[in-house]
């Protein structure tokens, strides 16, 4: 690091220098799932491709099939070939082809562990990788502790002077307080917070981490981002799929603990907390955790929170069936496809401001938006039939799939008359910078690689969070069955009620 600091070249102010990560090896539990498939192995090939990965880097996959290094060479080859959003070139595959391995065995299998220490330290000599390890557990929940315990028992959650090893979770950190609890201790008893990444890929989205330069870059909108000028905030995460091969995932889970425990929530806290000193990652997490511990639930669970579960009907002109219907789904199951909350911030800034979170599959299209929709101008020097077609400002935050910002205003209709209707100015990413983003897995597997930990959540964020959705599921577990919407459509009639008994409506998608 000293040596770094030392080097003019590496200027910290000077952004033409990319952030590359150190030798390192990344070990992937779960290296035949989809996740690892569609995101994590193309996601480390486009860092490759754009120059990002140290030369030594090794990847080295962890599954019970019975395979030699080829085999998983071929598996990443094939998922880097459909899925990687960079062009494939044959050298930089090559180069990466160099540092793959593969070492098969159950998570229960201590034989197995102790070949992968071999098989590290083995790389370590050869690649110069210097005992630097990530472990990225794409695996169900269930398994987590057996893989952490294993990592302890061999050693390989203890770094060596000098070195890191960090290790890497996906969501969801438990389902609900206490077993979020149960696994953070488990955790905690191998590796040291600091070196504990918990994957929210939401946070690593270039148009969510644009929430903050929007608010906190410009003086347009924070002056206006408050109480005294908001209505109300809507945020939506709409999935036109259904719940595809995941039903042992999903039944149980349902669409609150799925996306609007993290997903949601976080977005939330981006919206709503005050400026931090700096964009380091505690004063980061400081400023969202007392966003999260301000959330106010409403009174009446019943009124104010909506829950559906999708019946067979039209999508994308194809019939499809039903939640209950699906592969692997019992036809009593209760969970939700559809959930929609309303929740309050107790604090100066957004006092009496609702915020309606809601998410569900099967909708009318994919689509995850945030949206400020600002208060009515108290007077208007015009008829009634003037502006009846004038809705209320607002901003919206498109996060995908047309990555941008809206803002909506009344504008004078040409002709004769005074007539104002609804316009939109239009940012979007692709017309305004010639970079593609880069796919929210790359830039947080190279954080966790550099150790940058900004845009994780730590465990007091995952339990805040626990504390607000416990007492809704547990309310939801006295309803019985959720009520059915039509697929394709918007959602339960119920959470349009609850909208409408605020006198608001859900913004059309």
């Amino acid at each position: 690091m000293e040596v770094l600091a030392a080097n003019p070249l590496r200027d910290p102010r000077d952004k033409r220098l990319p952030r590359v990560a150190g030798p390192c090896v990344m070990v992937l539990f779960g290296v035949t799932g989809d996740l690892a498939k569609r995101k994590l192995l193309p996601a480390i090939y486009d860092l490759g491709n754009r120059g990002l990965l140290p030369p030594g880097f090794s990847l080295v996959g962890f599954a019970r099939r019975d395979w030699k290094d080829q085999d998983f060479a071929q598996l990443t080859h094939d998922a880097v070939k459909a899925h990687a959003r960079t062009p494939f070139r044959e050298e930089v595959w090559k180069q990466l082809r160099e540092g793959i391995h593969f070492v098969p065995g159950e998570f229960n299998d201590d034989g197995a562990f102790d070949a992968l220490a071999m098989a590290l330290n083995e790389i370590d000599e050869t690649r110069g990788t210097g005992g630097n390890y990530a472990f990225y557990l794409s695996v169900p929940p269930k398994f987590f502790p057996v893989v952490v315990e294993q990592l302890k028992r061999t050693g390989l959650s203890d770094a060596p002077e000098g070195s890191w090893r960090r290790v890497v979770i996906e969501k969801p950190f438990g389902h609900d307080l206490r077993s979020a609890h149960e696994l953070n201790e488990i955790t905690t008893s191998a590796f040291p917070e600091s070196s504990i990444f918990r994957i929210d890929h939401y946070l690593g989205k270039e148009t969510v981490q644009n929430i903050m330069a929007l608010r906190f870059a410009n003086n347009l909108y924070e002056p206006i981002w408050n109480r005294s000028f908001v209505d109300h905030v809507q945020i939506t995460m709409a999935e036109d799929i259904g719940i595809g091969g995941r039903a042992g995932y999903y039944d149980g889970i349902g669409a609150a603990r799925d996306v609007i425990q993290n997903h949601l929530l976080q977005l939330l806290a981006l919206v709503a907390m005050e400026d931090p000193t700096s964009f380091d990652a505690s004063a980061l997490r400081r400023e969202k955790e007392k966003v999260l511990k301000a959330v106010r639930l409403p009174a009446d669970l019943g009124l104010n929170t909506a829950r559906g579960q999708y019946l067979a009907g039209w999508q994308g002109g194809e019939k499809v069936v039903g939640y209950l219907q699906e592969d692997g789904i019992s036809s009593a199951s209760t969970t939700e496809t559809y959930a929609a909350i309303k929740l309050e911030i107790a604090n100066r800034r957004w006092a009496g401001v609702p915020f309606y979170l809601r998410t569900g599959k099967r909708l009318g299209r994919r689509v995850t938006e945030v949206a400020v929709v600002f208060q009515r101008a108290p007077h208007l020097p015009f008829s009634a039939d003037d502006t009846e077609i004038l809705g209320h400002n607002a901003l919206v935050i498109r996060v995908q799939p047309d990555e941008g910002i809206t803002v909506r205003f009344g504008s004078k209709v040409p002709g004769t008359a005074m007539e104002v209707r609804d316009v939109s100015m239009d940012f979007a990413y692709g017309e305004s910078f010639l970079e593609s983003s880069p796919e929210a897995y790359e830039r947080l597997l190279l954080d966790v690689m550099i150790g940058d930990p900004p845009l994780f959540p730590h465990q007091r964020e995952v339990e805040l969070s626990w504390k607000i959705l416990d007492p809704i599921e547990e309310f939801w577990a006295t309803q019985g069955q959720p009520e059915g919407y039509e697929s394709g459509s918007w959602g339960p009639e119920s959470a349009d009620a609850m909208m409408a008994r605020d006198g608001r409506v859900w913004r059309r998608l």
